[in-house]
């Protein structure tokens, strides 16, 4: 059992926990995740650490209420506990010195940037971060990650903070102006990172994504978050999260995300039957 420390809703159906967790705390890296299940009747569900503090044992992560798991974990309070949670997993992002780097975030993809961004900035790195949403509450973290950067850009589709459009726009102004960016990271929603990495092609900037496939055991073994990318098949637990977002094959990769939207549609409607009113979300 893992203790919930504290409990907090940050955005319309986002949620951020942070957990006692001593021992993955102690080997967290930027840019791993952990498998949760949350009770015994649970689904097994992948997320990114968002945070981790080896000093208080703890670990961060932020989540959107989406599915019948992500709900139930919703309404979780300090004091509550999480049955079973594996990790870390997954390859590390690669943390060293690069020069410039451009850090392009997403919806609640922010919490995954953010801990690679803290990284880069520590390495010496002179960090640019584009964060977006359709709305300006939909930004999260923002004030965590303009405190690892050298530059923070907000873009909203609805013009209600930063620049009225989208994170290529920014991406686009960015390489316009003359920065000289030596590497580029995009992580968000699936339709997002991959018009940021087709953006990246064209700007001529390196690009890693960080994928989130259907995933079960986390581990390579049964085969669930399969992906091609450049051609090859890859496994997002074990080769990834992280790939060269110009590789990735994103239609495959979309269609495949889809494969159990009915039975996700069925699981929530039975979890809401249950529970009840779910309007505090």
């Amino acid at each position: 059992m893992f203790k919930i420390l504290s409990a907090a809703r940050i955005a319309p159906k986002e949620y951020d926990l942070w957990i006692a967790a001593p021992r993955i705390a102690a080997h967290a890296r930027p840019g791993q995740f952990v498998v949760v299940r949350p009770d015994e009747r649970g689904e097994r569900i992948p997320l990114t650490i968002a945070d981790f503090d080896q000093a208080r044992g703890a670990i961060r992560l932020i989540f959107q209420a989406v599915g019948k798991t992500t709900t139930r974990m919703a309404s979780f309070k300090a004091g509550d506990s999480v049955l079973d949670i594996s990790g870390p997993l997954g390859t590390p992002s690669d943390i060293c010195k690069l020069g410039t780097v451009m850090m392009v975030g997403g919806g609640v993809g922010i919490a995954a940037l953010y801990p690679i961004i803290r990284g880069l900035k520590e390495a010496g790195n002179r960090v640019i971060t584009i964060l977006g949403g359709r709305t300006s509450e939909l930004v999260i973290m923002k004030d965590e990650c303009a405190r690892y950067s050298d530059e923070l850009i907000i873009t909203t589709d609805d013009g209600s903070e930063g620049a009225k459009g989208l994170v290529t726009d920014a991406m686009k102004k960015v390489v316009e102006r003359g920065d000289v960016v030596d590497q580029s990271w995009a992580i968000g929603p699936t339709i997002m990172m991959k018009f940021c990495a087709k953006a990246a092609v064209d700007l001529g900037l390196p690009m890693w994504v960080s994928m989130n496939p259907i995933m079960v055991d986390g581990t390579g073994m049964c085969g669930c978050c399969r992906l091609t990318v450049g051609g090859c098949i890859k496994f997002g637990c074990v080769d990834g999260p992280e790939f060269d977002g110009a590789k990735v094959n994103w239609d495959e990769f979309m269609s495949r995300m889809k494969q159990y939207k009915d039975e996700e549609k069925v699981s929530m409607e039975k979890y809401q039957e249950e529970v009840g009113d779910l309007s505090w979300l």
